[in-house]
């Protein structure tokens, strides 16, 4: 389904009839002439009209904001919350009390006092405590799966200003091991999800698929064959294992028939890639103060910190701690995230 098109079709057409409204005199007559000839309590054609185009196009506004990547989700919701806790304020202060008494409630201002409270609930709501996810694609397989949507608990790495994300009080620090959703260093604007493989400090050194930190291979138990079918019905065989980064084991996966490191795909430039060496079979990197290393659990399809280096402290989202849907394995529904 193109969201694109059908936003700006929702813009046009519900914009044309709020841009009416204001220049049209015509308009303005027949709203008249139907609220004299109307029973008391009836609404106008224009009004009724307006009560539809009013929201269509408030929340294609917005949706085309987040759709084009303009505006973040939250700078989005916190928009939506100022626009409308606006509108609502100054009609309360000023507007009503110069209206006339029987020319009723405009529906600008109906949409916004009925959209405000709900949009500064969901908005704090995802701001402080969760907020959800869905998982796009299979880069931490076997863990989340393609259309799962996570729930991401916001305050277990420490409370952060909404929308500029600057932490203003600890909580915990990220550990290895933890599921982390943060904001991609190389472009900001887009969330990734991925394992912590590597907290400041620590040598972290990938070689013929085999994860090593500090010095010490990290322990892998073999747990059975995990298989992937792509749009196009094409099947492909990854090794599952048992990976151990803490006291909770969790499962990543491997294909052994793919390459054990891509050079090829590592970018030119990034913060402290001074910090890593590579060569055809893997990597080394010392993670920086104040920086994590991330990989994601499907080890062969995933572009992940062995690739892009460094996620700075800043760019933490939130930990990912539960599966609350997935439309197409309803058993996976509850499913908590290790």
């Amino acid at each position: 389904m193109n969201w694109e098109l059908i936003g700006w079709i929702a813009i046009v057409a519900s914009g044309a009839i709020i841009l009416a409204s204001f220049l049209l005199p015509q308009a303005k007559t027949i709203a008249a002439s139907e609220n004299a000839h109307s029973p008391a309590g009836s609404t106008s054609t224009l009004h009724l009209l307006l009560e539809i185009a009013w929201p269509i196009f408030f929340i294609a506004v917005m949706g085309m904001l987040t759709l084009k990547e303009v505006l973040g989700f939250a700078a989005v919701l916190l928009l939506a919350t100022v626009i409308t806790g606006s509108i609502w304020l100054i009609d309360g202060l000023i507007k009503s009390k110069i209206r006339a008494k029987d020319s009723g409630e405009p529906v600008l201002v109906e949409m916004a006092r009925s959209f405000f409270p709900v949009i500064l609930i969901v908005f704090l709501l995802r701001s402080f405590l969760y907020e959800p996810f869905k998982i796009p694609s299979g880069s931490m397989e076997p863990t989340l799966l393609v259309g799962d949507f996570i729930l991401v608990n916001k305050y277990t790495f420490g409370v952060r200003v909404p929308v500029i994300n600057k932490k203003i009080m600890d909580v915990n620090l990220p550990q290895r091991g933890d599921v982390m959703v943060f904001r991609y260093p190389i472009n900001p604007g887009r969330d990734y999800i991925k394992r912590v493989v590597g907290i400041p400090g620590d040598t972290v050194t990938y070689q013929n698929k085999q994860l090593i930190i500090n010095g010490k291979a990290v322990k892998q138990e073999k747990a059975g064959i995990f298989t992937q079918v792509n749009e196009r019905l094409e099947m492909r065989q990854f090794e599952v294992f048992k990976e151990s980064l803490s006291a909770k084991p969790h499962t990543m996966m491997v294909d052994s028939k793919a390459a054990a490191f891509n050079l090829g795909g590592v970018f030119s430039k990034f913060a402290h890639k001074n910090n890593c060496a590579y060569n055809d079979d893997g990597f080394s990197c010392t993670v920086p103060p104040g920086n994590y290393f991330m990989m994601g659990d499907s080890r062969d399809n995933s572009e992940d910190g062995r690739y892009w280096g460094f996620v700075p402290e800043e760019n933490i989202v939130g930990k990912a701690v539960l599966v609350w849907m997935n439309f197409s394995a309803f058993k996976r529904v509850g499913t908590t995230i290790e």
